[in-house]
């Protein structure tokens, strides 16, 4: 099949398509009239290009589809073609997100797609555009097919000859008035037709280079400018004249392809209301390049108004370009929207004032796809279609995407074919043959609000829905939550691509609250409907669960609670299950105070409902929120009542008939003395206690505020009632005040507390002064002398009278007797119960300003009987005796910790006079051993921070308290060091070692004869080897091991004896200790012997290996031979030690004279033989092996070094680097030159002259260095000069060819560097000369050693070169 092209340009479209024509098949089973006139009619497929405002879309095929997915369909490959037949589009909605319903509706126009169905024989691949009046279709044999608004054919344009002759129609396009029709071809002509007449008007064969198609020609605003793109990526200006009766067209090229090219333009065609907007006098247009966009205007002239390059994307990706007008801060603009890829830029184009154009870059937006049509289908709506088919709706400002379809069966058309052209030979490059894979641009059309995409086989119209369908569509599908979300949405002005709904905002509300009505009631119904009438009655509860609060919730936002307690209810009350979850749902509406009035029948339910289920708490929280007219107040009372709802029958009283004291009266108090003594009632008591304290500050309990007209009543009258001397119905045993009496019994401290908030408002209401001094005398008559009350409740009733007594203004009067007889109950010494709680409240009273009713000296007394330590700090510190409470935290068993951060603030704070602190001082010293019996480490923390100069005293009156066992007094100063190391020698001695390490300030002599005084054996052997004495550190050190092993053999011998298995354990520990001594005592011989000849090394370690040997030859018992292999380790252990100080012959002597050993007994130390041997054997393998590496280190670098020196040199150029002339500057003359390895040639006459010669003065011994070579280095070339490897390194001159005889004495100092360079890691020279060192120190057995400390070898190093 060949390839077509449609081009459609429409605004109205009605048809009514007859069966014959399009050739409907006749059905199985006709349809009764029953089912005809209960469809929908959906035959009528109009399309209007007209302003969605006024659109009437009624007609259109409610084919509105839910689209799904789409493959996409090349119009140059037939086998696109093999695919299912048009189906109905599906839709899919994100109900996640906001919901925003069927925003587009999908309509098939059944007339347009027949005749592409019918016309599939000659014509396979449509594309369409949008504008007013007609739609044109172009065929592949060059036809042009116009319909009218009825879908009927009305014009065919061309013949098939001239399609022959141009090839396939590729591009179309209509003026504003649909009077023209200008037609694109395949291989590049263009016509324009008289659409009143089908007359062709204009063959153009020379607008462009022949050769390449027509990808877009598009109409101006002006009628006789178009515009044009071929192939080739170049735009063209067509200019249309007619003179003489003559018509002809001028073509001016725009842009060459040669530059990028373009394969998409756009120019900027206003609508009919803003043709006379300023910014269309420079008819601008947009061209999309492969790389970037350009923005120019053709009028008054040519000029380049903008150019914004792409960002990165896909090469396959399609540039795409929509213009439209936008109101943007009250002014109506052009809004360019561009992409190329996933991104979606949009340009604002404004004109200035100076008659510029001025370009505005607007925010982005971004989608996960690839876009490959862009249109916008109004100013704040964009419709985008995706590489894989899919449709999405976005709104412009929030950047939101409202909906999503699938295209799958619209089987969109491509225009691959024209991008390639392939009917002139597909001469086009490879990037734009790329990009025309996914070019659709003349299948997608939009105009005044509706988007057209033509397909294969059929043409679809996409428009925005209105308000009402969108809400009707939801309705349909009984999304009824969706639906009333999307309502409320219109009524709150914040839906998205809004359509048909008018007026102010008022008048809008009012339109959408009575279709939200509508709404609520279908919802309803349908709930009622398709509630189960059997099953579980959970079941039922969770569908009316999901449908009552959503009618409650969406009647209370508008506003209309009579609709929702009158029809709604009246419908809901019929299901039981329906009635019980509206009632239940109610609560949280009434609690959130969204509900404050209910009618008296759906109170009544409300009650009856709450009552029965036992919802006595919901029922509570419901009845204190709402409106007191609206309850029953006898029926709400008695279920307080019966019911224990205090809150709610407190809130009756008060708020219903303004009575505060009635629910004191017939609540608690009818059980007064008796109801807040169980635990059970703990709840109501506090209750209770807050209400008061509501009443008397005002406020209404359980929320709100009294009237403000009540306050004070209101006060009065629960004053009247706590001070009452009796209850109404009191009995003879009634003790008087019972109100009072009852509420400190409950909570003493709470109910202060309310009095003392209430008495802060007192000021100059002389009545309300009265009421204060009598509740203060009825509290000091109920509780003074009453053995029913604690001491600490007692405490806090005169805590709170001393804070009242304190305050400026008092006008209380309380007798001070009252006060001396509550110091006496709190201070009495021979009660010793609640002693700290009795102390506490003293304490309190004294810390509010109750010091001032009592006699200071008196409390004194009092307190240090009582033994109220913390009542006398408090005075002390009162009267700036700090001295005198450091005796109160001594005494204080609970508080005695506390002094040392006591004395420490006090001695570094500032606010304490110089001899306030020395009389602390002086009483920190008079106490000192008591406070160092508290914690000895803060006491030393102490004296170092604040009694440094009183340390001698310090501890001389320690050592005088200390008994017998102190010793002597140390007059001196110095003679602390030492007195610390005898404490720790004596109390402390594993801290011993480590004070030794660390300090310096003791004396070595006498240091040691403390720890030898106490037998402190490590500490001893340390000091000695300080000291110097090696020799006797070694025999303390020695003594120790000796006793370790004598422990060990103890140990063996009682196990052996005893037999007991729990003697390996300690000697397991005694083990531990004895390798800890060996190794301890091998480290110090190693430390010792560097400094020792051979004799001394040899008094040092045979002692140590005889101790250990011998002690082998003593163990028994059940571990013996674990002991013995732990001490032939050992043994082991001290021999390898020792073998790097002392000669193995003289080890084997020593051992071979043990007198066991001599007798022949070899086979007892054949271990330790062949141990030595091992040694000796691996220190001769290193040795040869090190030997081997240096003797191959040797040879490879002197042959390298030979090589480097012999090697002949090559000059770099035949003349002189100093005089720049030949180095054979006469043919006769004989001259001398020198070559350096550096490749530089001098004569010899010029190096002399530039001095730079240096060494011996003799010929044969002179040294030269290169004069260029010094001079770029500064001159740093020398005897002493370390060579680099980029640098031209000093060589030896050749003087005509004969080379003087190299001498390398003066560089042998550089060879070592030399060679260390020529390897990479360690050398093996330093290797060798650790291991001569080794061994010379070591007294090795061997003779042969490689060289002295000073081992050097003499070697030059190798001349550098560049090659």
């Amino acid at each position: 099949m060949q390839s077509c092209v449609w081009k459609l340009c429409y605004t109205c479209l009605q048809t009514a398509i007859d069966d014959k024509e399009f050739d409907i098949p006749q059905v199985d089973t006709p349809p009764t009239l029953e089912s005809i006139l209960n469809e929908l009619e959906d035959e009528e497929e109009p399309f209007v290009l007209e302003d969605t405002c006024i659109l009437n879309t009624d007609n259109m095929d409610a084919h509105s589809c839910e689209t799904s997915s789409l493959a996409s369909s090349d119009s140059g490959d037939p086998s696109h073609l093999k695919r299912r037949s048009s189906q109905p589009v599906k839709r899919t909605v994100d109900m996640s997100s906001t919901v925003h319903g069927c925003v587009l509706r999908h309509s098939l126009l059944k007339g347009i797609s027949a005749q592409i169905v019918s016309a599939a024989v000659s014509c396979t691949s449509p594309c369409l555009q949008t504008v007013s009046g007609v739609i044109a279709v172009g065929t592949s044999h060059g036809l042009a097919l116009v319909f009218d608004t009825n879908q009927a054919l009305r014009l065919c344009l061309g013949t098939k000859t001239t399609g022959a002759e141009f090839g396939a129609v590729s591009a179309l396009s209509i003026n504003h008035d649909c009077s023209r029709l200008l037609c694109g071809f395949a291989k590049g002509q263009i016509t324009m037709w008289d659409l009143a007449n089908g007359k062709l008007l204009r063959t153009i064969t020379d607008a462009h280079p022949p050769g390449t198609a027509i990808l877009h020609v598009k109409f101006t605003d002006d009628p006789t400018i178009a515009v044009c793109n071929d192939s080739g990526g170049s735009v063209f200006e067509l200019a249309f004249r007619r003179v003489m009766g003559m018509r002809s067209c001028d073509s001016r090229c725009l842009f060459s392809g040669s530059k990028g090219e373009v394969c998409c333009i756009e120019p900027l065609r206003s609508p009919p209301d803003f043709r006379d907007h300023p910014i269309t006098h420079y008819s601008l247009l947009a061209m999309a390049s492969l790389t970037k966009i350009l923005v120019i205007g053709l009028k008054p002239s040519l000029k380049v108004w903008m150019t914004f390059p792409y960002n990165k994307s896909d090469p396959s990706s399609v540039p795409q370009l929509a213009w439209q007008f936008v109101a943007v801060q009250k002014m109506v603009n052009p809004v360019l929207a561009f992409c190329k890829g996933d991104t979606v830029h949009f340009l604002l184009v404004k004109k200035e004032d100076s008659g510029t154009i001025h370009v505005i870059k607007q925010r982005q937006f971004q989608l996960s796809c690839d876009i490959i049509s862009l249109s916008w289908i109004n100013s704040r709506t964009l419709v985008l279609v995706d590489s894989h088919e899919k449709l999405h709706v976005v709104d412009r400002p929030s950047q939101e995407v409202l909906e999503t379809l699938d295209l799958e069966q619209v089987q969109l058309v491509y225009n691959s074919r024209h991008f390639k052209s392939l009917a002139t030979g597909g001469n086009v490059s490879q990037a734009l043959a790329l990009v025309g894979e996914k070019a659709c641009y003349q299948s997608v059309s939009s105009y005044a609000g509706q988007i057209v995409y033509l397909g294969t086989k059929s043409a679809h119209i996409m428009t925005l829905r209105n308000w009402r369908e969108r809400i009707d569509c939801l309705m349909k599908q009984e999304h009824f939550v969706e639906a009333l979300s999307l309502a409320w949405s219109f009524h709150e002005g914040a839906a998205k691509a809004v359509v048909g709904l008018y007026g102010d905002s008022l008048k809008r509300k009012a339109v959408v609250s009575d279709k939200m009505i509508e709404i609520l009631f279908q919802f309803a119904e349908h709930a009622l409907k398709k509630c189960p009438e059997q099953g579980k009655i959970q079941v039922m509860e969770q569908h009316f669960q999901d449908v009552v609060p959503v009618l409650v919730d969406y009647c209370l936002l508008l506003q209309r609670a009579d609709l929702l307690f009158n029809q709604l209810y009246s419908r809901l009350v019929e299901n039981m299950v329906a009635k019980a979850v509206f009632l239940e749902s109610l609560e949280s509406y009434v609690v959130a105070d969204r509900v404050g009035h209910l009618t008296a029948a759906i109170m009544r339910d409300l009650l009856d409902h709450y009552h029965s289920n036992g919802m006595m708490d919901s029922l509570e929280r419901c009845i204190v929120h709402l409106d007191v007219t609206s309850l029953d107040i006898q029926q709400v009372v008695q279920v307080c009542w019966e019911n224990q709802l205090y809150d709610a029958m407190i809130y009756v009283f008060n708020s219903g008939m303004n009575d505060y004291i009635t629910p004191m009266e017939v609540g608690p108090f009818v059980i007064a003395g008796q109801f807040l003594y169980r635990n059970e009632n703990v709840v109501m008591g506090n209750k209770l206690l807050v209400y008061i304290s509501c009443c008397l500050a005002g406020r209404a309990y359980p929320l709100g505020d009294i009237p403000e007209d009540l306050v004070v009543q209101v006060k009065n009258q629960v004053f009247d009632f706590l001070i009452r001397l009796h209850s109404a119905d009191s009995s003879e045993e009634e003790d008087v005040f019972p109100f009072i009496r009852t509420l400190l019994h409950f909570d003493t401290r709470e109910f202060l507390n309310v009095l003392a908030m209430t008495f802060e408002d007192f000021k100059n209401d002389k009545q309300a002064l009265e009421y204060q001094q009598r509740i203060v005398d009825i509290l000091l008559q109920v509780m003074v002398d009453n053995a029913d009350f604690t001491p600490s409740q007692v405490g806090g009733l005169f805590t709170f009278l001393a804070r009242q007594l304190a305050k400026p203004d008092n006008t209380l009067f309380v007798n001070r007797k009252l006060f001396d007889q509550v110091l006496e109950f709190l201070c009495c010494p021979d009660d010793d119960s609640r002693h700290t709680e009795r102390q506490q409240v003293l304490l309190e009273l004294l810390q509010v300003g109750g010091v001032v009713q009592f006699n200071e000296e008196r409390l004194l007394m009092l307190a240090e009987k009582a033994k109220f330590y913390q009542i006398c700090e408090f005075l002390y510190e009162k009267n700036h005796q700090y001295d005198m409470i450091i005796d109160c935290y001594l005494k204080d068993p609970l508080r005695k910790w506390e002094i040392f951060n006591y004395i420490h603030n006090l001695l570094s704070m500032p606010g304490y006079s110089h001899e306030e602190k020395q009389r602390v001082k002086s009483k920190v010293l008079k106490h000192i051993r008591d406070v160092v019996t508290l914690d000895p480490s803060k006491s030393a923390d102490l004296v170092l921070f604040h009694f440094t100069s009183e340390v001698q005293h310090i501890v001389s009156e320690l050592q005088v308290r200390e008994g017998p066992h102190s010793g002597s007094i140390l007059p001196q100063e110095g003679d602390f060091h030492e007195l610390l190391l005898d404490l720790m020698c004596r109390f402390a001695p594993d801290q011993l070692l480590s004070f030794l390490h660390t300090s310096q300030h003791y004396r070595l002599e006498d240091a040691i004869q403390i720890t030898q005084k106490h037998h402190c054996h490590e500490a001893t052997a340390y000091l000695l080897e300080m000291k110097g004495d090696v020799h006797g550190a070694f025999a303390v050190s020695l003594e120790t091991l000796k006793e370790t092993l004598c422990a060990l053999t103890a140990e063996s011998d009682s196990g052996a004896k005893d037999g007991r298995w729990d003697e390996a354990v300690r000697t397991e520990s005694v083990l531990m200790k004895l390798k800890e001594s060996v190794n301890d005592i091998i480290v110090f011989c190693h430390r010792s012997c560097q400094g020792l000849d051979q004799k001394q090394r040899e008094v040092l370690w045979f002692p140590l290996l005889d101790t250990m040997m011998a002690s082998q030859k003593q163990v028994k018992g059940l571990n013996a031979k674990h002991t013995s292999d732990v001490l032939k380790e050992l043994t082991m252990k001290v021999l390898n030690a020792m073998s790097s100080f002392i000669s193995l012959p003289a080890i084997i002597q020593q051992i071979l004279q043990d007198p066991v050993y001599g007798k022949g007994k070899l086979a007892e130390i054949q271990g330790l033989i062949l141990g030595m041997l091992d040694t000796f054997t691996y220190e001769q393998t290193l040795l040869e092996t090190t030997t081997n590496l240096l003797n191959y280190d040797l040879h490879w670098s002197l042959a390298h070094l030979r090589a480097a020196v012999t090697r002949g040199l090559h000059p770099r150029q035949d003349c002189c680097n100093i005089c720049l002339q030949q180095y054979k500057r006469r043919q006769d003359a004989s001259e001398e030159i020198i070559v350096f390895s550096c490749g530089h040639l001098y004569h010899l006459q010029c190096l002399q002259q530039k001095d730079c010669v240096w060494g011996c003065a003799s010929e044969l011994q002179r040294q030269w260095r290169c004069y260029k070579c010094s001079a770029i280095h500064g001159g740093r070339v020398g005897p002493s000069t370390e060579p680099k490897r980029d640098t031209c390194d000093i060589s030896t001159p050749r003087h005509r060819g004969v080379f003087a005889e190299a001498t390398l004495d003066l560089q042998q100092e550089q060879s070592w560097d030399e060679i260390r360079c020529l390897y990479r890691g360690p050398s093996r020279l330093s290797m060798l000369s650790e291991v001569s060192h080794c061994h010379e120190k070591t007294g090795s057995l061997f003779s042969v050693q490689l060289g002295t400390e000073s081992f050097q070898l003499k070697l030059s190093p190798p001349p550098l070169f560049e090659e």
